[in-house]
């Protein structure tokens, strides 16, 4: 069966989308990540409201990178020569520019060697989503060829296979394959998913019933995220393939199905929302400056001194990304230009 057809125009409710997802992984990325979650084992009693407020703004936003792949299987990644060749220019470009900035400015922060390795963004990087994507990218044609050949039944029934066997063997018993969702087997099976749901274009009708349930489907396995995180240690709870994490991503992802909006505006945003990603956690940047940063506003301010300050933080940074990312476009577009002008030539041979 044929998923819906959206690559005609850019559908700014999806794009806000993308652009809150970048958002939600930098708030994780200031809260657990920078400083270190609650380990609470059932004593609730025990919690503070500092504990709470780590572990709420968790479950809020720990489902950034999956909404952020179910926009991939929604739309379908589309393999071509450019799109490889766009998609490792802009991880090289930020990589290579960070180092070669800090290489320039501050030169005890870096070496020739580190120089070097930030070339080799697929293999000696600290940001497993740049790999993981990248092999999602070379499997999209078999996934989109396999979606293609089923009708709609047979692949709502293989997803759901593929997500309870990922639950079952992965998070619950810790299988290797995917333990937690830090990995090339979460990618396949977000992707799906929202392959899965292209094929329902009634889920996307803006009526007010399907924007409630959604919507109250993702307040719902938000709790539930909240809940498991107060007895599972926080690996386990926060997992991007935890049962209430699955089912929070899906509910947000129908609920901004539902919300139809264009806006030339939002669209551009959502065009840099990958460069945050690459921006902020890059190994120089996140090991010198955010992650310091945040821990010792967390130290020194109460919290909502802290909350306000995280905010603007995550918004100055989407906005240095934006400022940067014209650039990375512009040279982009050379590289391309040049790349898929070779591989025409080779083949014309």
């Amino acid at each position: 069966m044929q998923p819906a057809n959206h690559a005609s125009q850019r559908l700014s409710n999806m794009e806000l989308l993308r652009i809150i997802s970048m958002l939600m992984v930098l708030a994780v990325h200031f809260d657990g990540a920078s400083l270190g979650l609650p380990q609470l084992s059932g004593n609730v009693d025990r919690m503070n409201g500092r504990q709470a407020w780590q572990l709420a703004t968790e479950s809020i936003t720990i489902i950034g990178v999956n909404c952020f792949t179910l926009l991939s299987g929604y739309f379908g990644i589309k393999l071509r020569v450019k799109s490889v060749a766009a998609y490792l220019f802009q991880c090289i470009f930020y990589a290579v520019g960070i180092a070669t900035v800090t290489a320039i400015t501050a030169p005890n922060l870096i070496n020739y060697d580190q120089w070097l390795e930030s070339w080799l963004v697929l293999t000696h990087t600290d940001l497993w989503y740049v790999p993981a994507y990248f092999a999602l990218m070379l499997l999209s044609p078999f996934l989109n060829a396999g979606f293609s050949a089923m009708s709609r039944k047979s692949a709502v029934g293989v997803t759901l296979l593929f997500i309870l066997f990922n639950i079952w063997a992965g998070w619950w018993w810790g299988g290797k394959f995917n333990p937690n969702g830090y990995t090339i087997a979460q990618l396949i099976m977000m992707y799906m998913t929202g392959r899965t749901l292209s094929l329902f274009p009634t889920l996307a009708t803006g009526c007010g019933r399907n924007l409630t349930m959604a919507s109250t489907g993702y307040v719902a396995a938000t709790a539930g995220i909240f809940v498991t995180s107060l007895y599972m240690p926080s690996l386990k709870a926060f997992a991007y393939n935890a049962p209430f994490v699955i089912c929070a991503s899906v509910a947000l992802f129908i609920t901004f199905m539902n919300l139809h909006m264009q806006s030339r505006a939002i669209n551009y945003i959502a065009r840099s929302a990958f460069a945050v990603y690459l921006l902020h956690k890059s190994p120089i940047i996140w090991t010198h400056l955010m992650k310091p940063t945040v821990y010792q506003w967390w130290q020194e301010h109460s919290l909502w001194e802290f909350s306000l300050m995280m905010t603007g933080l995550m918004i100055v940074v989407y906005i240095v990304a934006m400022l940067i990312d014209p650039m990375r476009r512009t040279l982009s577009d050379i590289f391309i230009s040049t790349v898929t002008k070779s591989f025409r030539h080779e083949h014309a041979e």
